[in-house]
């Protein structure tokens, strides 16, 4: 997902020759956004989507190491960039259109967790399995709550939008809370029984809540931004992709509340879940649309086309769970047909990114 372009403070190492702008170095971390977990969420999608299909997907488990790896090496970037280059990061957290992209950052940590549940266990056992995946939920769980709350709170007290701002960008802080709810009950079964694992899944029921309603109340405004001053820019067209995150995810974390607790029958996992990803069908077809126009007139690659891969992830994952519940065949298709889309879109955005990389073009 891209970062927007912010003015650059000049420092001595790129100091230029006499009136010169002298170019940034082929590979540097000063324009490295929050939004290049968007690169680690949906790749570890890719493994945890293909576990919940009911057919066997090879290579997963690489892809969940691919994962683990770009997160290990995302992190300590990230932390270069904070150390080297603190008045980006801070310009950062004051750009209305990049800030939400710290919720990046909790899904990144959850997505690699629960690839490990999911995939990674076969490799390196149940028992690390379970304490990585406790650690990455800890600290994603941590992390997204915190941003579910200071982000909007800057945008309030901080940042100034124009009234054509809103985009589906503003749902990532938000959402964040929803993943920790979708992945949390796997950790359910580790626990004591008791107080422990009852309060984990009351938890992951009010994270559910939590983001649910602030979904709600903040998707209106991105629609009626698009009704009321036309299409998004092309490049941040791919963006409407993310308003399938709270659906596919809401639908995959009240079914693992289901299976987990008691305090969510099967039934409501079905009720809430067959009309929520019926509307995600319909935003898929209308988001795809829009898509299609903005590449007719010259959209060209950014890093915002990693919103076609966990978003969707999350729809598969959410028909899976309804599959389950329901035992229709029909969601397993549409779950295969998801996926196959994910997988489509993973290789898209990784192929390109990585060729952005290897040039320098994307961190310039």
């Amino acid at each position: 997902m891209a970062t927007p372009t912010l003015p650059r403070t000049p420092e001595p190492a790129d100091a230029a020759p006499q009136g010169a702008a002298a170019p940034l170095p082929r590979f540097t971390v000063r324009n490295l956004g929050p939004n290049w977990y968007a690169a680690v969420m949906g790749t570890a999608i890719v493994a945890t989507a293909g576990a919940a299909l009911p057919v066997r997907v090879p290579g997963l488990a690489l892809v969940w190491a691919l994962s683990a790896l770009m997160l290990v090496v995302l992190l300590a970037a990230r932390a270069a960039h904070w150390a080297r280059h603190g008045d980006q990061a801070r310009a950062h957290l004051d750009n209305p259109a990049v800030a939400p992209f710290y919720g990046c950052l909790s899904m990144a940590l959850l997505a690699v967790g629960a690839a490990t549940m999911a995939v990674g266990a076969d490799v390196i056992g149940e028992q690390a399995a379970v304490a990585v995946d406790a650690v990455l939920w800890s600290a994603g769980t941590a992390v997204g709550l915190v941003a579910a709350a200071g982000v909007p709170y800057l945008m309030i007290t901080r940042h100034r939008i124009a009234p054509d701002g809103a985009t589906p960008v503003w749902l990532l802080p938000l959402v964040a809370p929803m993943v920790s709810a979708a992945t949390g009950p796997k950790l359910m079964p580790h626990l004591p029984e008791g107080q422990w694992r009852e309060t984990l899944g009351l938890a992951c029921l009010a994270m559910f809540g939590l983001s649910l309603l602030a979904v709600l109340a903040v998707l209106p405004v991105v629609v009626g931004r698009l009704l009321h001053h036309g299409a998004l820019p092309l490049a941040l067209t791919p963006s409407l992709f993310l308003v399938l995150g709270p659906l596919g995810q809401s639908t995959t974390a009240v079914g693992a509340i289901a299976d987990a607790s008691a305090y969510v029958p099967g039934g409501f996992a079905v009720l809430y879940g067959v009309p929520v990803m019926g509307f995600a069908l319909l935003w898929f077809a209308l988001a795809l649309a829009l898509v299609v126009r903005a590449r007719r007139q010259g959209m060209g690659f950014a890093m915002t086309w990693w919103a076609f891969t966990f978003p969707v992830g999350t729809c598969v994952t959410g028909a899976a769970s309804l599959a389950a519940h329901t035992g229709l065949d029909a969601f397993d298709g549409l779950a295969v047909l998801a996926y196959v889309w994910l997988v489509a879109a993973w290789l898209t955005a990784g192929v390109r990114t990585a060729r952005g990389l290897w040039d320098g073009s994307l961190l310039r």
